[in-house]
């Protein structure tokens, strides 16, 4: 990152992501340039906004070939960390946690699943069905696993009642980043940042705007329903 990195907009940050995934179809399709202007058709963005995200972070590509996608791919890695393995814990075995422990679009972006915990006496010990390697472990264990395996990201995937003691004693532990999938906005310090996903809100944003897009009529009915 550059020295102003902490001026840096959020949206840029989050547009990030989005360049790095687009990048890298790119070269699993064995193209080594790209445009601006190619790169924003393809995301739905202007060409001058993909120039301005990245020039918060240098100088980038050449007029008239545009952005080296190896290149570019390898940079936006360095910048986003991912150019590194991170260790990540999970909380919560439940049937949200199992699924998020199958996932195995953590490990192709560089994030380790390395331990399971649940406060479930019943699942304490037993093995993590989408790895069988790993077995869920106690809370107590918590502060001895995060600093044996330099855990440092921690998803929270626990009932809402809970959800806020988990994150706390997460951060306690030594946790510096949080993944939050609770349907509850965590109070903590402003150095560690949540990334928060709410399942429901985010399907009520969707329902909002298929209904913005249904025939007048429909909407009425809905309306008067």
């Amino acid at each position: 990152m550059t020295k102003n990195d902490q001026h840096i907009p959020a949206p840029t940050i989050r547009r990030l992501s989005l360049y790095l995934r687009q990048l890298e179809m790119l070269w699993m399709e064995e193209k080594k340039t790209v445009s601006s202007k190619d790169l924003g058709k393809a995301l739905r963005l202007t060409d001058s906004q993909i120039r301005k995200d990245l020039a918060y972070f240098g100088q980038f590509g050449q007029p008239g070939i545009g952005y080296d996608v190896g290149e570019l791919i390898s940079t936006i890695r360095h910048i986003l960390g991912t150019d590194q393995t991170w260790n990540i814990l999970l909380v919560g075995a439940g049937n949200l946690g199992a699924a998020l422990s199958a996932y195995r679009g953590f490990a192709k972006k560089g994030f380790q699943l390395v331990a399971v915990f649940d406060s479930d006496p019943k699942k304490i010990g037993t093995p993590v069905p989408a790895n069988r390697e790993l077995k869920i472990q106690p809370l107590t264990d918590l502060n001895q696993t995060v600093r044996e395996r330099d855990i440092r990201l921690a998803i929270n995937a626990v009932p809402a009642d809970a959800a806020q003691d988990v994150a706390d004693r997460l951060v306690a532990a030594g946790i510096r980043g949080i993944f939050n999938f609770a349907p509850v906005n965590l109070d903590l310090a402003a150095e560690v940042p949540v990334s928060s996903v709410d399942l429901a809100v985010q399907l009520e944003q969707l329902s909002f705007q298929v209904r913005l897009s249904a025939p007048v009529d429909d909407r009425d009915q809905a309306d008067h329903a």
